[in-house]
């Protein structure tokens, strides 16, 4: 009993042994930016000087900044025609890669290449696609007998142009996803509507969505995540112009922090922040866990 007791002693210290790494990462860099994150709320910080304590100064700065509120305008603008576009596409270039088709490897690898190639590489490219009068955009519209469309200069079309590429980009990691989840639908499901004579509407919608939905659920979360994090598009393509119209939340937050040097402010900017994008996750839960239940 007592070497039983011993090993168990042993392996308990192996399993600690083993994860110090990852604790000591979380340490260095999750727990210490945050709890640095929170003093800084209460200071002015330039980088250079001495913390100076302002108390809750930083707060009410930021619930008299509109510009930040039209950032998160922006962002959540970004957010609606990102996450739809992401969602649609990508669950319906699953759907038919997930059919028996020639070169399916292939085209599984070449919808998925845009992911793993460098995020500011895509964006100077599509940002010559969008070039006003030298695009490849702009070149083959007149021959379509359409006029040319000021993608990156009007305030209207600018951010709508900036979600196309980037679900353009990420589009390829939630086709994985879908594929995944639409190969553990059970076979005999479709067997039994192939029966009944059912369509392949009706099969979508009644036995492939509700059993994808915990798939569908986590491109959302994933969607909704990176979609609030955009920075590499605006800060190349626009510099969040033109009147600010692409000025994303984590812009403004960098260059307050990086440009303006008010680091205090920005560190509860940054705060502020991730509330919302929590308040926004939990909502999302709890909408697609009642539509899951209905």
């Amino acid at each position: 009993m007592r070497k039983n007791k011993n090993r168990n002693v042993k392996s308990e210290k192996v399993g600690y042994l083993l994860l110090s790494p990852y604790l000591l990462h979380l340490c260095l860099f999750v727990g210490f930016p945050v709890i640095f994150c929170m003093v800084l709320m209460f200071h002015k910080w330039d980088i250079v000087s001495d913390m100076q304590w302002v108390g809750l100064t930083n707060f009410s700065r930021l619930f008299q900044d509109k510009l930040f509120f039209k950032a998160i305008l922006n962002t959540l603008t970004f957010l609606l025609v990102h996450i739809p576009l992401q969602l649609l596409i990508a669950l319906f270039l699953a759907e038919l890669l997930n059919q028996k088709i020639r070169m399916r490897g292939f085209f599984r690898a070449s919808f998925f290449l845009p992911v793993v190639v460098s995020g500011v590489v895509i964006t100077i490219l599509w940002g010559q696609l969008y070039a006003q009068d030298t695009g490849v955009l702009n070149l083959l519209l007149p021959k379509l007998g359409l006029p040319k469309l000021p993608w990156l200069t009007s305030p209207e079309l600018a951010m709508p142009s900036i979600a196309i590429m980037a679900t353009w980009k990420n589009v390829g990691i939630y086709i994985v996803l879908f594929l995944v989840g639409l190969q553990t639908v059970p076979k005999h499901l479709y067997e039994a509507a192939d029966l009944e004579g059912a369509s392949h509407w009706y099969k979508f919608t009644r036995i492939t969505l509700p059993m994808i939905n915990p798939t569908i659920f986590l491109v959302v979360i994933l969607s909704t995540i990176g979609g609030f994090s955009l920075f590499i598009e605006p800060y190349i393509m626009t510099g969040g112009g033109p009147m600010n119209s692409t000025l994303s939340a984590v812009l403004y937050i960098y260059n307050q922090g990086f440009f303006f040097y008010h680091m205090g402010y920005a560190a509860t900017l940054a705060f502020f922040f991730a509330a919302i994008i929590f308040v926004v996750i939990m909502v999302q839960r709890k909408v697609i866990e009642q539509e899951s239940v209905y």
